[in-house]
């Protein structure tokens, strides 16, 4: 079966609703895929324009081999990198990081890092759209997770509290993201509920 947009379908993103007799054998660690796989449906279905933020390299030394191939031997982060996406979506911006962990009971902190919790802020502040996708790789749950609720446990480390947000409270105050054919991680359908 083929997308609208002519791309391949991949059988381990099919879902039956008994979840016992559903398999994922091969979806270990795919969230980013599945996040760029959904924001190229979103493209071609001229629905939004969000992407993937490229990381700044330097690089410092190449070698090649062959004249038609170059290999990077030696390579350094220009800076620390924000967050994973952003684009636009019925006028409004986007920004969002994705995180996937294999614990099935929280989802560490330690997986954020300062700065990018700085930057969601300044999104905050400015009226964007800002949020966390967080998918329990072990449970095969995804979930939306604004970055005001993110906020209050990230501070919450500081002063005593827990380094990680318990699973129960990822499932209370996010929301499931529905898995779809098309959209393999459809957060807009979220973001609709919520904002428009």
């Amino acid at each position: 079966m083929n997308y609208p947009n002519g791309k391949k379908r991949s059988t381990h993103t099919s879902r039956t609703t008994n979840r016992s007799n559903t398999t994922f054998s091969n979806r270990g660690m795919t969230l980013e895929k599945d996040i760029n796989d959904t924001n190229d449906y979103y493209l071609s279905m001229n629905k939004a324009v969000i992407h993937k933020k490229p990381t700044p390299v330097q690089i410092v030394n190449v070698d090649y081999p062959k004249r038609s191939a170059a290999v990077i031997k030696e390579g350094y982060f220009k800076q620390a990198s924000t967050t994973d996406y952003n684009g636009i979506y019925k006028e409004k911006y986007i920004d969002f990081e994705a995180k996937e962990t294999k614990n099935k009971t929280s989802f560490p902190l330690a997986n954020i890092h300062e700065h990018q919790i700085n930057h969601m802020r300044r999104i905050v502040e400015h009226g964007g759209i800002c949020f966390l996708i967080i998918r329990f790789a072990s449970l095969q749950e995804t979930y939306f997770f604004p970055a005001m609720k993110l906020f209050s446990y990230w501070n919450r480390q500081f002063n005593g509290g827990k380094k990680s947000i318990p699973y129960a409270e990822v499932k209370q105050f996010g929301i499931e993201i529905p898995l779809r054919l098309q959209a393999k991680v459809d957060y807009l359908s979220v973001i609709d509920e919520l904002y428009f």
